[in-house]
Parts: C-alpha cells; structure tokens; sequence
C-alpha cells in the first residue's frame, strides 16, 4: 500500500494510493477556495478602469521628459506636486450616477485614483517644470540647469 503525492491539472496536490479514491491535501483544498473566481455580482460594481498609467522617460541634451498615458481625464483631474526633488502625479475622481428604474432609483458610484512618484536628479531646473495635457497624454518637460547641458567637443590647437 504506498501512498503518492500527484498535482492535478489546476496545480494542487492529491494524495493517491492503489487501494481507494483520491482527496486533495489540505493546503491544496484551502488554496481552491480561496483561489475560486467571485461570481460576477460581487464584482460588477467595482471600478477595473485605471490602475497605473503607463510612463515614458526619456532625456535630451537639454531636458527630461515624462509622458504618461491617462486617457478620458481632464486638466483639471490631475495634481502635480515638486517636493525634496520628487515629483507626484495624482488624480482622484468620484462617478455617481442615478436613473429610475420601475419602482426605485438605482445609483451607481466609482472611485479611481494613482499617484506615481519620481525622483529627480539634482540637474533640474525645478522652476522651469511645465506641464501639458493633449489627447490623453500627460507631458511633463524638466528643463536641464545650464552645468548639466553637455557642451559641444572643441579642437585645442598645439602652441
């Protein structure tokens, strides 16, 4: 009579013999219930919409730049903040929404919000920071101090 530890299909463990049938271990059947998808009502109403936008970085000669991609906001849903040479971008929106249905009014309610923070190098001109919001991209352009531009190679002549 020799017992064996099988993983089924969906990853957990079974213990087998030859003699009779098979029963998942106990940890393998905790992690099925836990693991189990919420039926759809639990879930409808709750916002899947922005989690963290996706971000570019890049650098020129005389700037850094932040692009993120944060369609359907407005202007005025963002918040960016400069603070010890970290910049945040935030935003936070509340959706209510109400229609009559039969003999009620339904509402219906979402939250959204992030806040991605970057650390900036000691060469920005923090006061020249600008910000820009076009067809759902947030720019963000940090102009380099004048030590922090490299300067163009030269020729040095023998004497």
């Amino acid at each position: 009579m020799s017992n064996l530890v099988t993983t089924r299909k969906n990853g957990s463990m079974a213990n087998t013999n030859s003699n009779g049938p098979t029963f998942p271990t106990w940890p393998s059947w905790i992690d099925e219930m836990f693991n189990r998808d919420l039926p759809s009502v639990f879930t409808s109403n709750f916002n899947t919409g922005i989690t963290l936008p996706k971000v570019n970085i890049r650098e020129s000669n005389n700037a850094y730049f932040v692009d993120m991609a944060v369609p359907g906001l407005k202007k005025s849903d963002f918040h960016i903040d400069l603070d010890n040479q970290v910049l945040s971008i935030s935003t936070e929106m509340e959706e209510s929404n109400e229609r009559q249905e039969a003999n009620f009014t339904r509402r219906e309610f979402g939250y959204s919000s992030f806040k991605r923070s970057f650390s900036l190098p000691e060469t920005v001109k923090e006061d020249d920071i600008k910000a820009e919001y076009t067809n759902g991209v947030l720019s963000i352009h940090m102009p380099k101090k004048e030590e922090a531009i490299p300067k163009p190679a030269r020729s040095i002549k023998i004497s």
